[in-house]
Parts: C-alpha cells; sequence; structure tokens
C-alpha cells in the first residue's frame, strides 16, 4: 500500500481491515435448517459484499497497476473490471511478436498477483476495412492458443472487427421486437403512464445505449427506428 502512497493512519486502518479475514458459506435447506461449511482464512482477497472491497481491487491494489505492466507495448483501456488491450503496429512481424509479448506480461501479471486469466473470455481480434485481410496470428495464452475472431462483446455492445454494427443491430432488433409484442399485448389493461414507463425501462434505454457510437450506421441502424416508432 506505501507503493499507491497509502501510509501512516490510513495505511494502519487498511492493514487492519485487511488482516485476519475469515470466511465461509452459509445457506438453508429444503426443511428449512440453517447449513454452515467451515470458517476459511482469507489470504489473497478481498471480503465480499464489502462496500471497500470493489473499490479496493479495482483502484488501488490489483487492476490499478496492470497498464504499467503493458504499456511499453500496448494501450490498455480499464473499465470496471473489463480490460481492453490496444496495439498498433504496422509490421506484421514486429506486430505478431508484441501481441506475445503482451501476452506473455499479462499473464506473469496475474500469476504475481494470485489471479487467474480467464482464457474464455480473453479475446483477439484485428480491426480491417472492407479491402484488407486479417493475418493469421495465433496468442499463445495459459493452456490455450487464441486465434483472430470477426466479432465480440464489449460493455454490452457486439464490436465487429470492421465496426459496421453488423451483428450487434439485429441482436438489438430482436430484444426491440419482443418489447414490441409485450407492449402491444398488454396494452389493453394497462394505463397510458404505466406504458410509458414499460417503453422507457425496456425500450428506449436499450436502444440508447451506445447509440451515439452506432447510430450513424444508417444502412443497419433504420431497422431500430422503424421498431421504435411501432412501440410508440
Amino acid at each position: 500500500m506505501k507503493f499507491y502512497e497509502i501510509s501512516d493512519t490510513a495505511n494502519k486502518l487498511m492493514r487492519s481491515y485487511l488482516k485476519n479475514i475469515y470466511q465461509r458459506i452459509s445457506m438453508k435447506d429444503s426443511k428449512p435448517n440453517k447449513l454452515s461449511s467451515k470458517r476459511v482464512h482469507v489470504k489473497h482477497v478481498f471480503p465480499q459484499g464489502s462496500v471497500l472491497g470493489p473499490l479496493l481491487f479495482l483502484i488501488y491494489i490489483y487492476i490499478n497497476d496492470l497498464s504499467l505492466s503493458i504499456s511499453r507495448l500496448s494501450n490498455p483501456i480499464l473499465f470496471a473490471d473489463d480490460t481492453t488491450i490496444i496495439m498498433l503496429n504496422t509490421n506484421p512481424e514486429e506486430f505478431k511478436n508484441n501481441i506475445n509479448s503482451v501476452m506473455t506480461e499479462t499473464t506473469n501479471w496475474f500469476q504475481s498477483n494470485f489471479l487467474t486469466l480467464n482464457c474464455n473470455k480473453t479475446h483477439f481480434m484485428q480491426f480491417l476495412t472492407k479491402k484488407q485481410n486479417g493475418r493469421k496470428i495465433q496468442i499463445i495464452a495459459p493452456n490455450s492458443i487464441k486465434t483472430n475472431i470477426k466479432s465480440t462483446k464489449l460493455l454490452g455492445l457486439i464490436i465487429d472487427n470492421s465496426l459496421s454494427w453488423k451483428d450487434h443491430i439485429p441482436a438489438l432488433t430482436s430484444k426491440l421486437n419482443k418489447v414490441c409484442y409485450a407492449i402491444r399485448v398488454i396494452k389493453p389493461f394497462m394505463s397510458v403512464d404505466i406504458l410509458r414507463m414499460i417503453y422507457f425501462s425496456y425500450a428506449h434505454s436499450v436502444m440508447s445505449y451506445g447509440i451515439i457510437i452506432f447510430g450513424d450506421n444508417s444502412h443497419h441502424s433504420n431497422s431500430i427506428f422503424k421498431i421504435q416508432k411501432r412501440i410508440i
């Protein structure tokens, strides 16, 4: 904690908060009887369900210095517990070597902090123009090899490698069609105020999320605004 300039009284307070932590699981069966596991000493994690736990995890102890470990060859972007690593290089061989170097440094950082990289949620994508062809690059990850993918979900948006939003907008259209049907079914039984509340909760919020990014793609986004008109 001294590395993050937490010293004196604040340091002592945080140490007392993190020392001698025990955790157990309690549950009720069908009768119901309360069942509890044995108390286990927690050595390398923050108390779950606490107010300070997420703050310490994201800012001070763990995630804060991940970007420092890999910023030499990449541009890491952190949002809560989602990390995106952006890399640029015009030389294909250097690009390939840099990617694997960053992957190695990331894996080492996880091991040093007693964490495990979830390879199932780790993806590699090359952003291309319509006339470009992606290069075949394999990334060596712990117990797996990552190859280039064409689309992935990031913070609720489905991003494709050409930023055309051809995968995100159909998925969004499917959600809005279901909302449109539901509102049409309950319309005879609900007041205007309730219908308005349902619209803003289940349609407008879903449609407007990220619209500043994908909304200017008139070729695909027109279908969304057509459904909005049907709902209204």
